[in-house]
């Protein structure tokens, strides 16, 4: 994308701006991929990956399953900040968060190994995005919209 700015001697001036192609990649597929490849090395999601002692007198056991679950939820942040930028560019960002929810639901519903509650949830979570995505984006669309007013 080339932008070209007004320079302050009244010339124009020509800035690239590149854009990574890792921006365009929903960040819950990782996730998804995550997961595949812990069910495909045999990975025991309720296995602790650590235990930390509570004042109570307990112990919380984080494991493999937690694990993925927080970082399912962080990505989901991150994709909601991501919906927040407006161009054309979120068009793309919304229809490939879409497939990765469709993915997920069809492999839940299909593949045995997708059949558990963490699977359940990061399907959810995907689910979220794509319905965030798309709110956020629309409510952007009408606040700017409303800014423009009459010219």
């Amino acid at each position: 994308m080339v932008v070209v700015e007004p320079h302050h001697n009244g010339g124009n001036r020509r800035q690239s701006s590149s854009v990574s192609w890792f921006s365009f990649v929903p960040l819950l597929l990782i996730v998804v991929l995550l997961y595949a490849v812990l069910v495909m090395i045999g990975a025991d999601f309720a296995a602790p990956i650590f235990d930390i002692p509570l004042p109570s007198g307990g112990s919380w056991a984080f494991t493999v399953s937690d694990a993925v679950m927080t970082l399912a939820l962080f990505l989901l942040f991150v994709e909601i900040l991501k919906a927040t930028k407006t161009g054309g560019n979120s068009v793309i960002d919304h229809a490939l968060s879409m497939i990765v929810f469709v993915l997920c639901l069809v492999l839940f519903l299909v593949w045995p190994a997708a059949a558990t509650s963490l699977f359940f949830l990061i399907t959810v979570i995907a689910l979220i995005d794509v319905v965030a995505g798309f709110s956020v984006t629309i409510r952007a669309a009408r606040r700017d919209y409303a800014f423009g007013g009459d010219a």
